[in-house]
């Protein structure tokens, strides 16, 4: 820090003053006889004042005493809208462009007690040249999440918690919340890439299937591009093995983030309770694609003759094909939802009174 910038800094208040004296302002006062034990305690201090009044407060400048001649230990804390905006680029002409910043004047100044513990504050200026805000929920800075609060967003994440659950249990334990549901989610995406890295979604996917033992298989194309994926659980495929006389398979068309067909396979236990048999990402819903899931299904099985005895489907002319195709010997049936769906789209408009309407889809 040197010599120029103390006078700059000393002299501050009196430019302030001229340079505000011939608008309307709002004035803030601020009790400035407190003594603290750090920068940091300053800071905090600082920062919960002025949320109360209406606006956030920043570091402008600030210097640790090293030893060296010309830096000693300062703070100097301003109006977020203080200053200028600079552009990046000088050369960028922009038709629409905004800035919090309008050359707010309001100034704090820390430094450590001449010969003693513990840092004092001078306030500069006490005066804004715009309004102060009503509310700073959803501000950027004033809601920005801590370490310890990310901690927390993570292991709640971890533990599946939903983002408004968590938004909820960090508005119960701290009163001066600012905090909104877009914060809680640009954390745990966040942290998400941060597990991820530079992996693609299939490359992750895949690492994950390795790491928790999953059994699967895939076929590519052009060598790079992942043509068709199966996966299931190993205790999955103990269950599959157990209760193998009925399975539901559906084929949901391209309803997830990634655009793939996604094959659900699911058993049915003698008591009733279902499971998750096995999963496939297929590149479309043609024969050759359900055909090869269906075949990787078939590997689960330990005993050519514990083969599923009834495979429930929609009415999908692929999916029908291809377990005729793979499962020679299975009973192949129509889901009865489908069917009272269908029932209801076309007959319908044929029966005029509503009671032989219920009559007929209780028949």
């Amino acid at each position: 820090m040197d010599e120029d910038q103390w006078m700059y800094d000393s002299i501050m208040s009196e430019e302030v003053e001229m340079n505000v004296e011939n608008e309307e302002d709002v004035g803030v006062k601020v009790d400035c006889s407190e003594l603290f034990g750090s920068r940091e305690e300053v800071l905090q201090w600082a920062q919960l004042l002025v949320h109360d009044i209406g606006f956030v407060a920043v570091i402008m400048r600030f210097d640790t005493n090293t030893g060296v001649r010309g830096r000693a230990s300062f703070l100097l804390i301003t109006c977020e809208r203080s200053g200028q905006y600079r552009p990046k680029k000088h050369n960028l002409v922009r038709a629409c462009t905004g800035s919090r910043k309008c050359e707010c004047p309001f100034k704090l100044h820390a430094k450590p007690v001449s010969g003693g513990d513990g840092w004092m504050v001078k306030l500069i200026c006490g005066i804004h040249n715009h309004e102060m805000a009503k509310s700073l929920v959803g501000h950027p800075y004033a809601g920005r999440l801590t370490k310890d609060v990310k901690n927390v967003v993570v292991d709640m994440t971890k533990s599946m918690v939903k983002p408004r659950n968590i938004l909820l249990m960090l508005k119960e334990h701290d009163d001066n919340n600012y905090k909104t549901i877009k914060q809680i989610y640009n954390a745990r995406h966040a942290y998400r890439s941060s597990i991820k890295r530079s992996n693609t979604e299939m490359q992750q996917l895949m690492i994950l299937l390795d790491r928790d033992q999953y059994i699967h298989w895939h076929r590519v194309k052009d060598d790079n591009v992942v043509r068709d994926l199966f996966w299931s659980h190993p205790d999955a495929i103990k269950l599959t093995n157990s209760c193998n006389l009925v399975f539901l398979i559906d084929n949901t068309y391209k309803t997830n983030r990634y655009k793939l067909s996604l094959l659900d396979i699911v058993g049915v236990t003698p008591i009733g309770m279902t499971f998750s048999a096995g999963f496939a990402y297929l590149e479309g819903e043609r024969l050759n694609n359900v055909v090869w899931a269906l075949e990787r299904f078939w590997c689960l099985f330990m005993r050519a003759d514990a083969l599923p005895g009834v495979i429930m489907i929609d009415k999908d002319f692929s999916l029908m094909n291809a377990v005729k195709t793979v499962f020679l010997n299975a009973t192949n049936l129509l889901c009865r939802f489908h069917i009272d769906k269908n029932v209801k789209a076309k007959c319908k408009t044929l029966v005029a009174q509503k009671n032989a309407w219920d009559y007929v889809m209780e028949a």
